[in-house]
Parts: structure tokens; sequence; C-alpha cells
């Protein structure tokens, strides 16, 4: 009964360890239990988009650092189908959330579509105020060379 209680406990935490979309553990020190993490996701909706997200998440501290990082690039095709299915308002749309600690803080990731440069935005915050500042990050996709690309100067010309 042990060894199957054991085993059965063995495959659940490999299968949650599997969930993470963590890629970097980079350690800030001998003294610390503070690491910078990477994780990594790809856009559900537009998926030759991926977002790499670094932040510092403290181990045994309730207190977590809200300061992250994002970059994103193209990966894969984008497609017209891809940019008319998402959401192309002024807020945009959340693609990626992730708790960043025990008193409701969590990071965000929007995705917002700038219709006149035709580029991706997509921005990273924390949803609760840290010393003063609600910490955030942007980073951009230009359509500019996929098939999504459209020339506002050939889109606003009469046939």
């Amino acid at each position: 009964m042990k060894k199957q209680l054991l085993l059965l406990t063995s495959c659940a935490l490999l299968l949650s360890a599997c969930g993470r979309n963590e890629v970097a553990d980079v350690s800030l020190g001998l003294f610390t239990t503070k690491d910078v993490k990477i994780d990594t996701f790809t856009d559900p909706v537009v998926t030759g988009v991926t977002c790499h997200v670094a932040s510092i998440e403290a181990n045994l501290s309730l207190a977590d650092p809200s300061d992250s990082s994002i970059a994103c690039r193209q990966t894969g095709e984008i497609t017209p189908a891809m940019i008319a299915a998402i959401d192309k308002s002024k807020s945009g749309d959340v693609v990626f959330s992730k708790s960043k600690s025990v008193l409701f803080k969590n990071m965000k990731i929007r995705r917002i579509f700038d219709p006149s440069s035709q580029t991706l935005m997509y921005l990273s915050y924390s949803t609760k105020e840290t010393s003063g500042s609600f910490k955030h990050s942007l980073s951009t996709v230009p359509l500019w060379g996929t098939k999504a690309y459209v020339d506002a100067a050939v889109a606003s010309q009469p046939d």
C-alpha cells in the first residue's frame, strides 16, 4: 500500500511539473531565496507569437517583487484569420495570467492590436500596486512581412 501511495504521489508531482511553462531558473545568490524565473508561452490565438517573461520570485517570502520583463517574437506563421479572431478593443485581451503571491497579486499579459502600425503589443503588468507603482513592461510584434499585414495606404484606396 505504501509503495502504491508513493508511486501515485510521484506521478502527481511529475505531471504537475509538466504543466509549468518555466524554461529557466537563475539563483540571485547563495544568501537569498530569490530567483529569476523565465516562463514561456505561445499566444493562444496568434500561435505564431511566443513570449518569454522574466520575473523575480521569492521561494520563502510572502512579499513578491513585481518587476518583470517581457520579450515577444514571431516564431511561426501569423495569418489574417488569426488577426480577425483577436479582440481589437483598446484594452485588448488577457492571454496569460500567473499568481505572484498569496496576497492576491497577479501578473497578467494583454495582447493589444495597433491597427495603424499593424503591430501586436504584449503588455505585462502587476495587478497590485507596489511602492506606489503598478509595474509593467511592453513588447511588440510587427505584422510586417507576414500574411496578416495590411498596407493602410492600399486598404484605404477605392477599387
